[in-house]
């Protein structure tokens, strides 16, 4: 257990970042590993970037994760994941919502939205994921739950038993809320082979 895993959620204000986060470092904690986390938020509130570093291993002695050392980006936003790609290891994995939410200067019309970011980080990085988590969370019944599907896809890559995850997750999010987290989490699951 001596390896050392490096993580980086990114995404904007109110998807569920921060608690992912939580999930993740509670579940590596559980599976027996030392974990340090540190958060980055942008105007998180109104929909700007926010990341999360996250080490876990047998020692951690610092949260942040160095430039080209990320084994896994999980990516909420399309546009987050270009930005935040620079941080992932030559052999390291990216999982990215294709969702697309537009930035205050896009919206404002400052700035123009990426074209082709799919293809440009695929050209770039060997193991590139995309899934639609929001529609993943729009069929388990609940929209909120988009973060606890990148959380199944990421578990696949994570090395720490189902059941751990199903455990920290019950306990994380509202009781009213446990089944659709569930079934969005099994579902990210599923499309990682």
């Amino acid at each position: 257990m001596d390896k050392v895993t490096n993580l980086i959620l990114t995404g904007v204000g109110g998807q569920g970042i921060l608690t992912a986060s939580e999930i993740i470092s509670e579940a590596a904690a559980q599976a027996g590993h030392d974990v340090k986390k540190s958060e980055i938020h942008g105007m998180s509130q109104r929909g700007g970037s926010v990341n999360s570093h996250i080490r876990f291993g047998e020692k951690i002695y610092s949260p942040l994760v160095i430039k080209g050392e990320c084994d896994l980006l999980l990516a909420f936003e399309k546009l987050e994941a270009l930005r935040m790609a620079d941080f992932v290891k030559e052999d390291g994995n990216i999982i990215v919502n294709r969702q697309q939410i537009n930035p205050s200067t896009v919206i404002n019309g400052t700035a123009k939205y990426p074209e082709n970011i799919e293809d440009k980080l695929t050209s770039k990085y060997k193991s590139v994921i995309f899934i639609d988590a929001l529609n993943i969370a729009k069929e388990s019944g609940n929209i909120r739950t988009a973060n606890t599907a990148m959380l199944g896809a990421a578990s696949k890559l994570l090395n720490i038993p189902a059941d751990i995850w199903i455990d920290v997750i019950r306990m994380r999010v509202p009781e009213r809320a446990i089944e659709a987290n569930m079934k969005s989490f099994q579902m990210g699951l599923d499309i990682i082979k």
